[in-house]
C-alpha cells in the first residue's frame, strides 16, 4: 500500500473505544444477505455493553423485506460512526448472526434499547407482542478505526 495512504486510515480502536461508540452513536447500517443479494438498511440499536446489539424492525412492508434476510443471512454486519466537523472520525464494524429475540429476553432488548438506541424514549412505552419483531446480532467479530480524537 502507497504510504502516502496511510494516514487517511487512521488508528486502530482497542475494545474500550469500540464499546464506547457503540455505546454513543445509538444508529448505523446493517448489512445482510439473501440468495446473494446485499441489503443494507439504518437503524436505530441498542448495544447491551457486552456481545449483542438489538433492533427494532419497524415498518415492516408486505413483502417482509428486513425479516427475510435476516432470517437468511448467516452472518450479518453492523457499521456506525461517528465524524466530527473539525474531521476527525470512528467507525467501528461489528459481525455475527441475527437471531429473532424470544419474549423472555425482551427486557434485556429493551434496556439496551433505551440506553442509547435513536429516539429511545418511544421504547419505554412499547407494550411487549406476543412475538415481538426485535433482532439480536451476536458479535462475533469487532474492528474500529479513528482519526483525530485520542
Amino acid at each position: 500500500m502507497n504510504s502516502d495512504y496511510r494516514p487517511l486510515l487512521g488508528r486502530e480502536l482497542d475494545e474500550s473505544g469500540i464499546d464506547e461508540l457503540l455505546t454513543e452513536a445509538g444508529v448505523g447500517v446493517l448489512s445482510m444477505s439473501a440468495d446473494g443479494v446485499p441489503y443494507g438498511v439504518p437503524l436505530s440499536f441498542g448495544y447491551d455493553g457486552d456481545d449483542n446489539l438489538y433492533f427494532v424492525f419497524l415498518g415492516s412492508t408486505t413483502e417482509l423485506r428486513k425479516e427475510t434476510y435476516a432470517e437468511q443471512s448467516e452472518v450479518a454486519s453492523f457499521t456506525t460512526s461517528d465524524i466530527s466537523t473539525d474531521g476527525s472520525w470512528r467507525s467501528v464494524i461489528v459481525a455475527g448472526p441475527l437471531d429473532r429475540i424470544t419474549p423472555g429476553e425482551w427486557d434485556k432488548a429493551r434496556e439496551a434499547m433505551i440506553d442509547n438506541a435513536y429516539q429511545s424514549k418511544l421504547l419505554a412505552e412499547y407494550e411487549l407482542q406476543e412475538n415481538p419483531n426485535v433482532w439480536t446480532l451476536g458479535i462475533q467479530d469487532r474492528s474500529g478505526r479513528a482519526i483525530g480524537r485520542q
